[in-house]
């Protein structure tokens, strides 16, 4: 695995558990928005953690963490995340990855042998505006395929979605919802300019907290769990 950051201990990512979380390094999108820039951009990587040295210190901590988040950049584009996963299984932890769904072969290979707890996937846009958002040719059908695994699965998950006001806006947000009618719980995460990956970002907005709220009523006619983040 490229292994571009590791957090001891978080409280957020894995909701309802303590976990640590691993950030692996490369993403296939290049989203403009994305808070993690160092995780995507070669010339802004870091020397990969060792392996090894995040299994030992996992191996610490039985019985004091619930999980292990996996995120990244995009983990399913690591050609080691299931021998990784498998590991994390075996010393006893829960697993939750997050994913922008456009790998569905591993993720139906991580769901068939039950190595996972948790998945979160991000639905950056409807089909129209996917390679606007994303920066890349997107494979949508990998992407709805994902989507339908997930929604199959017996495990808990959620999908997320960035709102950029510029970008996405509510009728976006429903075509969204609808793509995803049945979901477990689908979350609306606020663009915060922090780091991005592309500069002109740190001008954007995202909607108010009152659009968000109206919205979030709107969706909970197709989702029954709705979050403002």
């Amino acid at each position: 695995m490229k292994i571009g950051g590791f957090q001891k201990v978080s409280l957020i990512d894995y909701p309802g558990a303590i976990s640590a979380v691993v950030f692996s390094q490369g993403c296939n999108f290049k989203c403009g928005y994305c808070h993690n820039p160092e995780l995507v951009d070669p010339g802004r990587f870091s020397p990969c953690i060792d392996e090894k040295k995040i299994m030992e210190f996992l191996a610490t901590r039985r019985g004091k963490l619930d999980a292990v988040s996996i995120t990244g950049g995009e983990p399913t584009i690591q050609k080691d995340l299931i021998p990784f996963v498998k590991k994390i299984k075996k010393m006893g932890f829960a697993v939750k990855l997050d994913t922008n769904g456009s790998q569905p072969r591993v993720i139906k290979e991580l769901l068939k042998a039950k190595l996972l707890d948790f998945i979160a996937m991000d639905i950056k846009a409807p089909w129209e505006k996917y390679a606007d958002i994303t920066g890349v040719s997107a494979d949508t059908q990998s992407i709805q395929e994902s989507i339908k695994l997930i929604l199959q699965a017996k495990i808990n998950h959620e999908f997320r979605t960035t709102v950029v006001e510029s970008r996405l806006n509510t009728n976006d947000i429903m075509k969204i919802s609808k793509i995803i009618s049945g979901a477990q719980s689908y979350v609306l995460q606020k663009f915060i300019t922090t780091e991005v990956l592309d500069k002109k970002y740190l001008k954007e907005k995202t909607l108010s907290d009152e659009e968000l709220e109206q919205l979030k009523k709107r969706i909970e006619k197709e989702i029954a769990y709705v979050i403002v983040r």
